[in-house]
């Protein structure tokens, strides 16, 4: 039964028409690419950030945690976020392309084997 109705003329249309639909719509979404960016999006290439001048400054009450790093980007961002460890930063952007961040709980200072900066345009 589930055959017969299958062959008749106006469903193999509809079921026609369907299929081409659903595969132009993929080769459409297929099509969109952005170049390169900072962003990562789309088919183009991840440009990364360069951090250079780190500094850190020692907290004053307790100089075996920090807290502050300050460092330099090589292209403008809007928007950073730095971590060590598990203590995050929050950051706000000095002159030029300078970022100084604030950990909310330092972090300790024999824990700092990695600074984590993530910076977005």
């Amino acid at each position: 039964m589930i055959i017969r109705n299958l062959r008749s003329g106006r469903r193999l249309a509809v079921l026609a028409v369907f299929a081409i639909v659903a595969v132009s719509a993929l080769g459409f979404a297929a099509q969109n690419t952005v170049g390169d960016s900072r962003a990562g999006d789309g088919t183009g290439d991840i440009l990364p950030y360069d951090v250079t001048n780190i500094h850190y400054t020692l907290n004053t009450p307790n100089p075996a945690t920090i807290a502050t790093v300050s460092f330099d980007l090589d292209y403008t961002a809007t928007t950073v976020a730095a971590s060590i460890g598990s203590s995050t930063a929050t950051c706000a952007a000095g002159v030029g392309y300078d970022w100084t961040c604030t950990f909310g709980t330092p972090p300790s200072v024999e824990l700092a084997v990695l600074l984590r900066v993530v910076a977005a345009q």
